[in-house]
């Protein structure tokens, strides 16, 4: 690898993973297109789906670890939504993880454009009052949120994501859990799910180790850095980028599927 491309991966991973703990994605739903489509704009090497996929994978597993580490504190980590959602995305996410491997790269794409096409439309149905809900008084339907987690864990193991780009829209509008709650237990259970979906990719040897390390450092120093700061910014601000980067990716994905 030259020097480069060494610099175009880092900084890809750095703004990837500072978003991830801002907004409580694992951050492949940018990662993933930054990965398929920047390295060849700028004369690099350029990597297959299956390639982004397993190097999407393991950079989640160690983004939301320092995003987790930064929300510890503050009441924003709900436990029993951690443990439902998180065992079963983890079934889920290894499922898709190990399945994927018997899927065309057009299929992994195509099933990235659905999860985004959904995640979308998710995100610009009006949320008035969720976060007026005291974060010790909030409640839900623990075996819907089960479910929900385990079908957001097939698909988002296919494409080595950690699912929280879906996980989160559904866990705003459908289960009604507030914002920064919401961020902070999402990074947790993405967490979860990114064990199931690197294992999977690791035993199908779908994981480029070099690019891997080189976006798990960046991430290691970004997510904290964005968790810090998806603390302070106005929720109703963070809800806003996460309908544009979710719409524009879905946008992005589709195009190059359709044309």
């Amino acid at each position: 690898m030259d020097i480069g491309f060494m610099i175009t991966i880092f900084l890809i991973g750095f703004i990837g993973s500072y978003l991830s703990g801002m907004l409580g994605i694992g951050g492949s739903i940018i990662k993933y297109p930054m990965l398929l489509y920047i390295p060849p704009m700028f004369g690099l090497a350029a990597f297959s789906a299956h390639e982004v996929s397993g190097i999407s994978a393991i950079q989640v597993l160690f983004a939301t670890i320092g995003g987790v580490w930064a929300y510890r504190k503050g009441g924003y980590l709900n436990k029993t939504l951690i443990t439902y959602m998180g065992i079963s995305i983890l079934i889920g996410s290894f499922v898709g993880g190990y399945g994927s491997k018997f899927l065309p790269e057009s299929g992994i794409n195509v099933t990235y454009g659905l999860l985004a096409l959904i995640a979308a439309i998710l995100m610009f149905v009006p949320k008035k009052g969720l976060d007026d809900i005291p974060l010790e008084k909030v409640s839900f339907n623990k075996w819907l949120a089960a479910f929900f987690a385990l079908i957001i864990g097939v698909g988002a193991g296919i494409v080595g994501a950690a699912g929280a780009f879906l996980l989160v829209p559904i866990m705003l509008v459908i289960m009604r859990i507030p914002t920064r709650m919401t961020i902070a237990s999402s990074l947790a259970i993405t967490f979860i799910s990114s064990i199931g979906s690197t294992i999977g990719k690791i035993t199908t040897g779908q994981i480029d180790y070099y690019p891997a390390f080189i976006m798990i450092v960046a991430s290691l120093l970004a997510s904290p850095l964005g968790a810090i700061t998806g603390k302070k910014v106005n929720t109703k601000i963070l809800q806003v980028i996460l309908a544009i980067l979710i719409s524009g990716t879905a946008i992005k994905i589709w195009l190059d599927i359709l044309l």
